[in-house]
């Protein structure tokens, strides 16, 4: 860890001032002091009695800051809980290497964070782990050189080692299974469009078109979700009903995630058509409370929560121990297509001809 030495070097003063600072036993100028915190922050320098014991100690003890206990949803909110996923996977792998998991909840504030990430550091933590609720670019504050940090869910701008979903995959596959159930004319709902994940997720679903050879059609691509907005119906609504009045309406529909597509049954129904017989819908996320109770069943991508959690937490027992080099790109983490009942084959879909389109 930084030590006194390291900080007077950086801001330009004697050890003696910067221990000034600290104890606040003596009076120090205005600008000698924010040049010494600067460089404290720079260093990620923890002033911690327990810190200044035998470097070769280890106190056994891992850091995890998540929003993962207040988001959770109330238990009638048909809703996935990721970080909380991650969470267990990352419990999982720290005690079976006989280690502490020290968990701190930022309350749905992230100004929170470096608050916690010092509090942790004073505690004396071998590393920390950060888990973000959904896959997103984060920025946090600079930690010691001597206290790994890794991510899960999330990556940054500096190279941070990450963990997060391979989005762009898992929409190729169920893109590609779509296609080789006769499926070519494929609808697909987004999730609002500035997300990380729906921009790797229409990648993945423009690569498995241009793979079989079929042209994307721009006209079948309609966001189903807005900021602020969320799940609204009639936003899902409307998206469904550009899509089934096309001259050449998807025979398949390709939701964002799994709530979208459990609103799209009842949209499709409200319509008069049945899924599968008339229209097929796959979702995204794998979450079971909706995917295996729906009827018919979902088909869906698994987000694989709990391996990038127990990824996340090996990367950070590699780098405690010393072992590897240090990754500068987010580890991707891909999960399966989970086939069900919700698509058929195209020679069992009925065209939806004017039923679908004006109704």
């Amino acid at each position: 860890m930084s030590t006194i030495y390291d900080v007077a070097r950086v801001a330009g003063v004697s050890p003696k001032t910067v221990s000034r600072v600290l104890n606040g036993d003596a009076p120090v100028g205005k600008k000698t002091r924010e040049a010494v915190e600067a460089a404290m922050a720079e260093l990620g320098f923890v002033r911690s009695s327990a810190a200044r014991m035998m470097r070769a100690s280890k106190s056994g003890l891992i850091g995890l800051i998540t929003g993962a206990i207040s988001h959770s949803p109330e238990p009638s909110e048909p809703a996935g809980l990721p970080d909380l996923f991650i969470v267990q996977g990352i419990q999982r792998a720290i005690a079976a290497e006989g280690k502490t998991l020290m968990i701190a909840d930022t309350g749905g504030h992230s100004d929170k964070v470096a608050h916690l990430m010092h509090t942790f550091l004073e505690h004396r933590v071998e590393g920390l782990i950060y888990v973000a609720d959904y896959h997103q670019e984060v920025s946090l504050p600079p930690v010691g050189r001597d206290t790994p940090l890794v991510l899960a869910n999330c990556f940054d701008a500096a190279g941070t080692p990450a963990v997060v979903p391979d989005d762009r995959r898992g929409q190729r596959e169920l893109v590609t299974r779509l296609i080789a159930a006769g499926h070519s004319r494929i609808g697909y709902l987004t999730l609002q469009r500035n997300m990380v994940a729906t921009g790797l997720r229409l990648a993945g679903y423009r690569d498995a078109l241009e793979a079989a050879g079929i042209a994307p059609d721009p006209a079948l691509v309609v966001t189903g979700y807005l900021e602020g907005q969320g799940h609204d119906s009639r936003l899902l609504w409307d998206a469904i009903d550009r899509l089934l009045s096309m001259p050449e309406p998807p025979t398949v529909l390709c939701c964002g995630n799994d709530e979208m597509a459990m609103r799209a049954y009842g949209i499709l129904r409200t319509r008069g058509l049945r899924v599968p017989e008339e229209i097929g819908v796959a979702g995204y996320d794998n979450y079971r409370v909706i995917a295996e109770t729906l009827y018919p069943p979902l088909t869906t991508v698994e987000l694989p929560y709990v391996a990038i959690g127990m990824r996340a937490a090996e990367t950070l027992l590699s780098l405690i121990n010393g072992e590897g080099p240090m990754q500068t790109n987010p580890t991707l983490v891909a999960g399966p297509v989970s086939w069900r009942s919700s698509v058929t084959a195209t020679s069992n879909v009925r065209k939806l001809e004017t039923k679908g389109r004006t109704t």
